[in-house]
């Protein structure tokens, strides 16, 4: 069997997969939800409902500000208890919506979800434009799930003069540790495939690959043969190499094409959307249900109980560990997303929101950075690099804030993959002072 992969670049970490198989818990409703407005690349949201508003389960409570923004939907009914600020797991605050249910509102909702039902029939559907769905998608407030959270009709949006050829889905989940992905291509795949379809007619492309890495086979045979409902869709086995659910990575993987530096894949006629943000077009297409929930892998080696869970948008993060058995009593860090990109967390007392992937721990003996010795000029970071940069180069540039010569370096191109800093032998900094460098970078231009 053929396994495709990109060949610049890339290392091999820990999988650390403790999830894999295991089936996918379904997280009550909660009393009381504070959703973000704020919780996708672009402009915050803005409200549409007051304190005191009684809102209902799907409803929309913050409209999309500007092209590139999403809509905000409350995922249970209620009254607006507060509209302000909060703190956001990295302890800076943000703007949310509160809303409180009481007994009647929460008995309601569950009624609600055990009536559910189709809102299009298959017939319907098939006769919806590009255009139709696209606004489906905008209404619903989908974005991407793969961590970006970057609007999805906007994605499906190509630039002027341009038409995509090619749909890719990513189903790689290279992250260690995560496999909120794999637990819903084991157990959605009829569904994750009716909303590649449906994603297909959006973007207007009769192709559609879905990259999937070979440490997933059960995914992989579930996804191959729900595949066949419906034509031009390919699955395609990957070697199991990180970061080979990135973008542009994938992209090379699977097509051959080399996005240009500077460029993004819509300007190449590729559109790239993982398979959580398929499933959440399935629901707003067939089921007219918009995005206030999604799958999450709690997990870490001293975890009592790892999981993987269904859970309602605005659900405090904290309720959800306590699935899990709590928080670990020598617990030295917490990392919200992956252990590679994700970032780390100083509370837990703050929501869910649509971007969230993970929430990984790690003991104190593992939290602990090493001391930071000179670079000894080894050049692994240059070999590991999937995008063929410099990354000693773009972290020195960081560390004494040569702003024009991270430019010139072509910093922008860094995917913030973080393999520098994990090969580094000397333990050095790398992808923090990258990060630093492109803070610079952008407060320079305000």
């Amino acid at each position: 069997m053929k396994l495709f992969s990109f060949r610049k670049g890339g290392i091999h970490p820990p999988e650390k997969k403790l999830t894999a198989g295991t089936a996918i818990i379904e997280v009550n409703l909660p009393r009381q939800v504070s959703v973000l407005l704020s919780q996708h690349i672009g402009a915050p949201a803005v409200p549409c409902v007051a304190k005191n508003d009684v809102v209902t389960r799907g409803q929309k409570i913050a409209f999309a500000n500007g092209f590139v923004s999403a809509h905000i939907h409350t995922p249970i009914s209620g009254k607006v208890s507060s509209i302000g600020k909060i703190t956001r797991p990295d302890g800076t605050v943000a703007d949310a919506i509160t809303v409180t249910a009481e007994d009647s509102d929460h008995f309601s909702d569950l009624q609600m979800i055990g009536d559910a039902a189709p809102v299009r029939t298959d017939r319907e559907i098939d006769v919806l434009t590009s255009h139709d769905l696209i606004d489906i998608i905008k209404d619903a407030g989908i974005v991407g799930l793969g961590g970006a959270a970057f609007p999805t009709h906007v994605k499906l949006t190509p630039p002027t003069g341009i038409s995509f050829d090619t749909l890719i889905i990513n189903g790689a989940e290279c992250e260690p540790y995560l496999t909120c992905d794999d637990a819903i291509m084991r157990t959605q795949a009829n569904d994750i495939i009716d909303g590649v379809y449906y994603l297909m007619k959006a973007a207007g492309v009769s192709r559609a690959v879905i990259g999937i890495e070979n440490n997933k086979p059960e995914a992989i045979r579930a996804i191959s043969s729900a595949s066949h409902r419906h034509d031009g869709i390919e699955v395609a086995v990957c070697r199991t190499k990180y970061p080979q659910g990135s973008e542009k990575q994938l992209i090379k993987a699977l097509t051959g094409k080399e996005i240009p530096s500077g460029t993004i894949p819509s300007a190449s006629g590729i559109v790239v959307d993982n398979v959580a943000t398929a499933l959440a077009v399935y629901h707003a297409v067939k089921w007219g249900i918009p995005l206030i929930e999604r799958v999450i892998t709690v997990s870490g080696d001293k975890l009592q109980r790892p999981l993987n869970a269904r859970v309602p948008v605005g659900t405090l993060l904290s309720q959800i560990v306590e699935l899990a058995g709590g928080i670990p009593d020598d617990t030295g860090k917490i990392v919200i997303g992956g252990p590679m990109m994700g970032k780390a967390a100083i509370t837990l007392d703050s929501p869910l929101v649509k971007g969230h992937s993970g929430i990984v721990f790690f003991d104190k003996d593992e939290a602990i950075r090493k001391e930071p010795c000179p670079c000894v000029r080894c050049a692994r970071c240059v070999e590991v690099c999937p995008m063929g940069l410099e990354p000693y180069l773009l972290s020195l540039c960081g560390y004494h804030g040569e702003k024009e010569l991270a430019v010139e370096s072509n910093i922008s191109d860094c995917i913030e993959c973080g393999s520098c800093t994990w090969i580094c032998p000397s333990s050095c900094p790398i992808l923090d002072n990258i990060r630093l460098a492109k803070s610079l970078i952008k407060n320079s231009k305000k």
